[in-house]
């Protein structure tokens, strides 16, 4: 009896042994599918891989039934396998999707920064202009107090002949006054171009006249350069007796006739051609 048992229990003992030798308890691959499937399964991006991520769960849950009922090893082996290539498929398209949505992010960050730029920019440009007419007019004013008169030439500043003595092309004393203002309205701003004519009456030969016409409007650029305006915003001509304003057959006419003439513009093309 005692030794039918032996023989009972040594049987019994084999099957077991053969059972787990058939079904082990731990199967690689199911374990790593058991890892895998619920990490992309709780990805915030999982939607853009909703499909292979089913696939991967289901595959799994049959592994598992299959693993539980102690079924065959090489059939969880293979879902699991299933599993798990689904959820490396998975994984791919949610790390692509992420790689994107850092490329987007990044050119809507530098849309935003290029936007800032530009509207600071604009903002810039817009008080620059704002302070250019401001300044502009200001000098008009301090242009106006010095009795310049706007044409069609711009405005136009008539330094009479009580400037010169008779004959001369000398400025007197009471001139400089008078220079040091123009010289600061010009210094003020760089952008602004001056044209000083000279002329005269038709009393005395013409060739003369235009000589002293042109002495007269050089004498009053030296000033002004020797005071800081730049020569390049100055242009000198003398016009002699061609351009008279009154008659020349007073004396009164003829006194408005001996003028200089400073005409501003405010950039270079709006000089005054010669």
């Amino acid at each position: 009896m005692k030794r039918t048992t032996k023989l009972i229990l040594a049987g019994a003992m084999t099957a077991a042994l053969s059972g787990c030798a058939s079904a082990p308890e731990t199967i690689d691959e199911l374990q790593t599918a058991r890892a895998v499937v619920p990490q992309v399964e709780a990805s915030p991006r999982a939607g853009v891989a909703a499909t292979y991520i089913s696939d991967a769960r289901k595959a799994l849950d049959r592994a598992n039934q299959l693993a539980e009922r102690g079924g065959n090893v090489e059939q969880i082996k293979h879902e699991a396998q299933v599993a798990s290539l689904n959820a490396e498929i998975a994984n791919e398209r949610i790390m692509t999707a992420e790689a994107q949505e850092q490329i987007q992010k990044g050119q809507a960050e530098r849309q935003a920064v290029l936007l800032e730029v530009r509207e600071r920019e604009a903002r810039q440009r817009a008080r620059q202009a704002e302070m250019e007419k401001e300044r502009a007019s200001s000098l008009e004013q301090e242009l106006a107090e010095l009795k310049a008169k706007p044409t069609e030439r711009g405005m136009v500043l008539t330094l009479g002949d009580v400037l010169f003595d008779v004959g001369k092309s000398t400025l007197k004393p009471g001139a400089y006054q008078t220079i040091e203002r123009v010289a600061e309205v010009l210094k003020e701003d760089p952008n602004r171009r001056v044209t000083i004519e000279g002329h005269t009456d038709s009393t005395g030969a013409e060739e003369y006249n235009q000589q002293l016409s042109e002495r007269r409007a050089q004498a009053v650029e030296m000033a002004l350069l020797e005071r800081g305006v730049q020569r390049s915003q100055i242009v000198a001509i003398g016009k002699g007796e061609s351009f008279p304003v009154a008659s020349n057959e007073n004396a009164a006419g003829r006194q408005q006739n001996r003028r200089v003439e400073l005409i501003f513009a405010d950039t270079a093309s709006n000089v005054a051609a010669e």
